[in-house]
């Protein structure tokens, strides 16, 4: 069974995919720019507001389907510059008590609008 998820806390897509597929068990959240849902702008222009507003965003998605952050057990962290990985992590580190999910951040060459960070997320809900 696949669901579409959507809801107007998170910036809607800007092409052709879902803001989250439930599959089963499994909730996949597609990779959140740090889009201000209210604005429509960047939350800051530095990396930790844009993961604030990254996260913030995935766990929208996820409350709309009666999840928490608690339920990810994958995420994925793009960086536009991969010396912003510090500063990210010290604003996810505050996202997830107790067990962490699996991670992997790269340092890609471009996001999308100008980016500097974008997340996405894979949650268990079984």
């Amino acid at each position: 069974m696949k669901k579409v998820l959507a809801t107007e806390k998170a910036p809607a897509a800007i092409g052709p995919y879902s803001q989250a597929i439930r599959g089963g068990d499994y909730v996949f959240v597609s990779g959140q720019l740090p889009i201000d849902p209210a604005t429509g702008a960047f939350a800051g222009d530095d990396a930790a507001s844009q993961t604030k507003q990254s996260l913030t965003n995935v766990q929208a998605i996820l409350e709309s389907e009666g999840l928490t952050m608690a339920n990810v057990v994958k995420t994925t962290v793009l960086l536009k510059n991969i010396s912003d990985f510090a500063a990210m992590n010290e604003v996810y580190a505050t996202f997830f008590e107790g067990d962490c999910p699996a991670r992997a951040a790269f340092e890609v060459a471009a996001l999308p609008k100008g980016a500097l960070v974008e997340i996405e997320a894979i949650a268990y809900c079984g």
